[in-house]
């Protein structure tokens, strides 16, 4: 990734790089862990050294965890993740939150996406 910050001038990175599948968050924690928490760290790092301002990050709904009234809307809270795929959705706002307020130079927003006609046969 480094090379692409050297070679390319850009002020937006659109994160949407992870692996997404809920069950095989729960049999193998840690490949989701490493890949979807410590890629999008050094997205990060790569921003603030190379003064890159602007990331949309990729969440999910899963963030809501069981919600208790639905249907979930953006004001719904966030409750305890029901898979390691959610924890790293969870994490990665609250280090964007972290990051933003601890710079006064990157800027951030997440998506949390639902699944709204079914899962694909791969998840």
């Amino acid at each position: 990734m480094r090379e692409v910050f050297k070679q390319y001038e850009f002020d937006s990175v659109i994160h949407f790089a992870a692996f997404k599948a809920v069950g095989e968050s729960v049999a193998e924690p840690l490949k989701y862990y490493r890949n979807n928490l410590i890629s999008f760290i050094n997205i990060l790092e790569l921003m603030v050294e190379y003064g890159r301002h602007n990331i949309v990050f990729s969440s999910s709904a899963t963030v809501y965890g069981d919600a208790d009234i639905l249907p979930v809307t953006e004001l719904t809270p966030r409750k305890p993740a029901t898979s390691p795929y959610g924890n790293t959705k969870q994490m990665s706002e609250d280090i964007l939150r972290d990051m933003t307020t601890a710079t006064e130079t990157l800027h951030g927003i997440a998506l949390r996406y639902f699944n709204p006609i079914g899962a694909h046969p791969s998840a």
